[in-house]
């Protein structure tokens, strides 16, 4: 689609769909080029902003009581199923995107939220293998539950097209999970400046890039209505509470992530717009941990950081027993704490530790 007519699908849309939501439950607005239901006529033109856009959805919902689609000349048509009032779940009839979703934490949490109700979007690089996951869920849990969108998080271009590409499929979404994450551990008197460049652009540049794209269509929902609200969740890590040994380029990438969350929280809130950070424990059996040749446990083993450790179960039982509570932490920890942070209303800014006692806030 032409630039302007991908802006007037950003707006119209998300306008769309939040004012004909009921009990924080949100019609799928799908776009399409040409519709065949019974449509209101919605006029616009290039000299409107976002603004007067937004009026003129509202008038043109308002004047009808039972509305199929809405037919935009010179953009293309919505066409709105009903809200569905029978789903089950926290979160049901919202719409999440997870970014890094095509395995590991980010796979976990896009697959328990679907479980609990949300339409998942899982935006990944790997876009082959987030396609495959999203094809699973959709067969689990039926149609317009889960899709998949190409996202590099450090790209803001790839990022607004993986939003845009929501919004037609969607209308909008309601939260925004900055799950994306890369580590590369090495002493700082030998790590490469352009590894440091590298987990620096993924884990601190790519939550500000994303959040920058996310907020543009928070904020719009917000303003068509004033009662909704939505959120922003990046994944964290304990890492980003206290400093890391011989990792120094992950724990500053997730230092500086909670530094951005508080700054953000306080500007975004007027947008009905929260914004928190969870701070989890070591994920010792995904792929960032456990993976034989790239995982921590090997990437540990190999720069010694484990005095005396010969073997990746050595660095494995040492990690272990830094944890109070005697493991890792798991997706089912870190789903109650994100579960927790969208239905809390009273809380923004915060970096919430999900660690078995590893880390204890001061």
């Amino acid at each position: 689609m032409a630039a302007d007519k991908v802006e007037m699908t950003n707006i119209i849309g998300p306008v769309l769909r939040i004012r004909l939501g009921r009990n924080e439950r949100y019609p799928v607005v799908r776009f399409v080029e040409k519709t065949d239901r019974s449509a209101v006529t919605l006029s616009i033109d290039e000299s409107m902003d976002a603004t007067t856009v937004i009026e003129a959805a509202i008038k043109a919902l308002d004047s009808e009581s039972a509305i199929e689609a809405v037919n935009v000349e010179g953009i293309g048509a919505f066409e709105i199923d009903s809200v569905d009032e029978k789903s089950q779940g926290r979160i049901a009839g919202r719409v999440m995107i997870v970014t890094g979703a095509a395995q590991g934490f980010g796979l976990g949490i896009a697959q328990d939220l679907a479980k609990e109700g949300a339409c998942v979007v899982l935006g990944d690089i790997n876009i082959g293998e987030a396609e495959k996951q999203a094809e699973a869920l959709l067969r689990e849990h039926g149609p317009n539950r889960a899709m998949a969108v190409a996202m590099n998080v450090t790209d803001l271009a790839s990022i607004q097209s993986a939003i845009s590409e929501t919004v037609k499929a969607f209308g909008g979404f309601d939260g925004f999970i900055s799950n994306a994450g890369v580590v590369k551990a090495e002493s700082v008197k030998t790590q490469p400046a352009k590894d440091f460049d590298f987990i620096t652009s993924v884990n601190y540049r790519g939550y500000f890039l994303c959040t920058q794209a996310a907020s543009q269509i928070l904020a719009l929902q917000h303003k068509a209505c004033s009662n909704y609200s939505s959120d922003i969740i990046q994944i964290n890590s304990k890492s980003g509470l206290v400093g890391s040994n011989r990792n120094g380029a992950y724990a500053g990438s997730k230092f500086g992530g909670i530094g951005l969350t508080q700054s953000f929280a306080l500007e975004l809130i007027e947008d009905g717009i929260k914004v928190n950070s969870i701070c989890p424990g070591n994920f010792f059996d995904g792929p960032l941990w456990s993976d034989p040749d790239n995982g921590l446990f090997a990437q540990y083993l190999d720069s010694g950081k484990i005095p005396g450790a010969k073997t990746v179960e050595d660095v494995k039982r040492a990690y272990e027993s830094k944890v109070p509570m005697g493991r890792g932490c798991t997706t089912p920890d870190v789903m109650k704490a994100i579960y927790y942070l969208i239905e809390q209303k009273y809380e923004t800014g915060q970096a919430l530790p999900v660690s078995g006692g590893q880390v204890m806030l001061n």
